[in-house]
């Protein structure tokens, strides 16, 4: 079995593991064609994307007050051949629970899938 043929075989059985459903969003300028005056809106770029995320408990923990807080890192898995940009918001459905995450960084892509760390998604910036 050569290099590509192993390739797409992982990625085929990476892709069956993928139990969720990702809308992808960026906020651009969109000029209106009635006043032609351009505001900022959100945009869907990406819509009904297969992809898992992975939720992992990291070891540190902030003080807020007096709470001690533990973080969380959630990770995002789907194909290679999209183009997330950093700073999207990202709607994923998984498990029948949707939520609004953003990106936080520049996704690290392999020859079958990609990952992109995520973040609750605030408000865009």
């Amino acid at each position: 079995m050569g290099i590509e043929q192993a390739r797409r075989a992982a990625r085929k059985a990476l892709e069956r593991t993928y139990e969720g459903r990702a809308t992808v969003y960026e906020y651009q300028s969109v000029r209106d064609p009635d006043t032609f005056l351009t505001d900022f809106k959100e945009v869907t770029v990406l819509e009904d994307q297969p992809c898992k995320l992975s939720f992992k408990a990291l070891d540190t923990t902030t003080t807020t007050g007096n709470v001690a807080v533990m973080t969380q890192g959630v990770k995002l898995f789907l194909s290679p051949d999209v183009s997330i940009k950093p700073g999207s918001k990202i709607t994923v459905t998984q498990n029948g629970v949707t939520t609004e995450y953003s990106s936080s960084g520049v996704p690290a892509k392999y020859p079958t899938h990609q990952e992109i760390m995520l973040k609750l998604f605030e408000r865009w910036a």
